[in-house]
């Protein structure tokens, strides 16, 4: 990545945006205590922090979605009350949120329409979404539904929704948590023209390659209170890491897989989307053996929703021999008889999906957890009680206890306890897609080490992720997913980040006809 961009000439100017004593108390938790910061005109602002720090209130407050109890805001040097994102908007300041805030019922171009002046055309807003996703890189059709859209593509309308505002302050709250590394490197262009335009950036990330690479300016917080402050180009990852969490990650160890029997077989997997805009799978072959981790990068939106629905059992009209699940043909079994024969899923979205938001972590354990049920269905609270306190302890999930509200907790820390969750029904066969997207580093490297326990313990793991550091961390073997089809499989001591790249476009024909030749 390119070097972070020199002080802007406007640092003499006053503060674009200026935090005083900011706190903001609620019942179980004080997220924000008197916390003071500066954003200078043009400069990209990291704000470091672990799960559950107090970087998303902060932010929220900033964009008038949250009502701080103490403190004071100065836009441009001048004291300002934000009471709703209406009027954050018209101080120019964007924010592009982790949890989306869109309606799915509307078309990408409707949605960033909502945050624009309604006396612009919609066929004008079209033209700039398209232009903006064109100039940028961030390639998302302007009139499809939101509803059909994959994570990663949300993200894209959200980023492209705030740089329409033509923003004075932007911030971003993971930003290139679901992009492939050559988006970031456009993302990272684009930003760093803002910033020499004079756009204050406020940036959210785990990946501190990233935040040391862009950025001009750090804030570190821990448990809701300013800790320190930094210039991240002269830190390193480790001593960013020990600011933020008190101590560098532990190393995962990586031993050479055992592999046992095959769990999951899936041949000539070919199912048309019922969306439409979703993406049809075409001969789909794979295979997981017990012990070991089995990857598959992609660019967000080439099929993974349609191959996780069709191995979760959400979707169950494949021909049953088409999934194969300990040698049984599954195609026409839904969700529940396979988690009865081991199978247990993560989804990557974690509320609505992975979790009931207004329910308590205790009650979410009913969604995949059937063993605190009695006689007659009743359920035996204490144990679903002991159950959830055991899981919260042993993934250090940040939260009130069992009976706190799943949307209560962090983005970190709900994966947590959604991961922990499948991982304490000791599967035969775990399926996790983007297990640490938006989890801070201590946190995700707990949770590539629980990954990696269960695989010394003999389960079959398949992965679907679109951080490539992660898949090389964590898999035994690698595939690729463009356009519904799954690439061969490549050991991880084989591939290169410039191969998995290339497979992303869906080029893995051409590379393996290539190599072919050259071995000729």
């Amino acid at each position: 990545m390119n070097p972070p961009p020199t002080q802007s000439p406007s640092a003499n100017a006053p503060a674009r945006l200026q935090l005083e004593g900011i706190t903001k108390r609620y019942p179980a938790v004080v997220a924000n205590s008197k916390v003071s910061l500066k954003v200078k005109p043009g400069e990209i602002h990291a704000i470091l922090g672990e799960n559950g720090a107090g970087k998303s209130t902060l932010m929220k407050i900033i964009y008038g979605a949250v009502k701080p109890d103490e403190g004071t805001i100065l836009v441009d040097g001048k004291p300002v009350q934000i009471r709703n994102p209406q009027e954050a908007r018209a101080l120019g300041i964007a924010m592009v949120f982790q949890h989306f805030s869109l309606f799915d019922t509307l078309t990408v171009a409707e949605n960033v329409w909502l945050g624009l002046d309604k006396s612009i055309p919609l066929a004008q807003v079209i033209e700039r979404v398209e232009a903006t996703a064109r100039d940028y890189g961030l390639d998302v059709d302007a009139h499809r539904p939101v509803h059909t859209l994959s994570v990663g593509e949300m993200q894209r309308v959200e980023i492209i929704r705030a740089l329409l505002t033509n923003p004075r302050v932007l911030i971003l709250d993971e930003p290139t948590s679901v992009l492939t590394p050559q988006a970031v490197e456009k993302l990272f262009v684009v930003l760093r023209r803002l910033a020499a335009e004079g756009c204050s950036i406020l940036y959210i990330s785990h990946k501190l390659h990233e935040i040391r690479s862009l950025c001009t300016a750090c804030t570190v917080l821990r448990g809701g209170v300013v800790t320190g402050e930094c210039n991240p180009a002269l830190e390193t990852n480790a001593s960013l890491s020990r600011m933020m969490i008190g101590s560098e990650p532990p190393e995962l160890e990586h031993r050479s897989p055992n592999t046992g029997d095959t769990v999951l077989l899936v041949q000539g997997l070919s199912i048309k989307t019922q969306e439409a805009f979703g993406v049809d799978l075409q001969g789909i072959a794979l295979q997981v053996k017990a012990g070991e981790v089995v990857g598959i990068a992609g660019v967000s939106g080439n099929g993974q929703k349609e191959l996780m629905y069709a191995l979760s059992g959400e979707d169950t009209r494949a021909e049953p021999e088409m999934v194969q699940l300990l040698g049984k043909g599954v195609g026409r079994m839904g969700p529940g008889r396979r988690r009865g024969m081991g199978l247990h899923f993560v989804p990557e979205e974690r509320l609505g999906r992975g979790a009931v938001p207004s329910m308590g972590l205790a009650h979410n354990l009913l969604l995949t957890r059937k063993d605190a049920l009695g006689k007659g269905s009743w359920i035996r609270m204490s144990q679903l009680q002991v159950q959830a306190k055991d899981i919260i302890a042993r993934f250090n999930v940040k939260a009130g206890g069992p009976g706190s509200p799943a949307q209560s907790l962090s983005g970190g820390n709900l994966q947590k306890f959604i991961v922990g969750r499948e991982i304490d029904a000791k599967p035969r066969l775990l399926i996790i897609s983007q297990p640490t997207w938006g989890v801070d580093v201590g946190a995700a490297a707990q949770i590539r080490g629980a990954i990696l326990k269960l695989r010394d313990e003999g389960c079959a793991v398949l992965v679907l992720s679109e951080e490539l550091d992660e898949l090389f961390e964590i898999c035994d073997r690698l595939h690729v997913v463009a356009k519904g089809r799954l690439s061969p499989s490549v050991q991880r001591a084989d591939a290169t980040v410039q191969q998995i790249g290339e497979w992303m476009s869906g080029l893995w024909d051409n590379t393996g006809a290539a190599q072919g030749a050259a071995h000729a």
